[in-house]
């Protein structure tokens, strides 16, 4: 099964993604404040574990081509991390919380997955957050409100860059692969985990 087979095949948690009271409240604007700060903070301490992972999966590449796609991934977690920054500075919010039990699976099964498992089965269980964000950002931006405070975020994952670094990543889950129920169970519980980090920002705080 490819990368693009794996994605069609969860498109419905994809879906719920978007459709995530979450998820449109960025777009709109009309998503609290305290709910994108809960949030701002876990996905950094997130993104600090796929960092890790991206350098656990570079050190295993059997080539060159997968040391520079994960080094370019890599790169592009700190970029992302940069605009976590901004609203840090904007909104005093900690880039050092306590992880949500929600955060704690999600990297908790990206960081064993990257250590103990096949290089390619890595791509699987990070390529869903790649692909799933572009998605979110590219849907999103037609219907973005240009006074959302969350606009830097849309803008971010609508970005070409974005899209070009998940094609990235999707070839070199067609290019190492591994075993077919492994990878399609990876890319799923990785795509479960990302709707479930949204519904945690959401119900972690009052919406006030």
């Amino acid at each position: 099964m490819t990368a693009q087979e794996m994605w069609q095949r969860n498109r419905d948690l994809a879906d719920a993604c978007l459709a995530h009271p979450f998820v449109q409240g960025i777009a709109s604007g009309e998503l609290s404040r305290g709910r994108f700060q809960i949030y701002v903070a876990q996905d950094a301490y997130f993104l600090e574990a796929f960092a890790r992972a991206y350098a656990l999966a570079l050190a295993k590449s059997p080539d060159r081509e997968g040391i520079a796609v994960f080094k370019d991934l890599l790169i592009g977690v700190f970029e992302e991390l940069t605009l976590h920054k901004g609203y840090a500075e904007r909104w005093g919010v900690s880039l050092e919380p306590e992880p949500l039990p929600t955060t704690s699976a999600y990297t908790d099964f990206l960081l064993s997955t990257a250590s103990l498992e096949p290089v390619g089965h890595t791509a699987a269980a990070m390529t869903p957050c790649m692909r799933l964000y572009a998605f979110l950002g590219q849907q999103l931006a037609p219907k973005l409100n240009p006074d959302s405070p969350y606009r830097a975020w849309v803008e971010t994952y609508s970005s070409s860059e974005l899209e070009a670094l998940a094609a990235r990543l999707e070839d070199l889950l067609d290019r190492y692969g591994g075993d077919p129920d492994r990878l399609a169970q990876l890319y799923r519980r990785a795509i479960e985990l990302e709707l479930a980090f949204f519904q945690a920002a959401w119900d972690a705080h009052d919406g006030t």
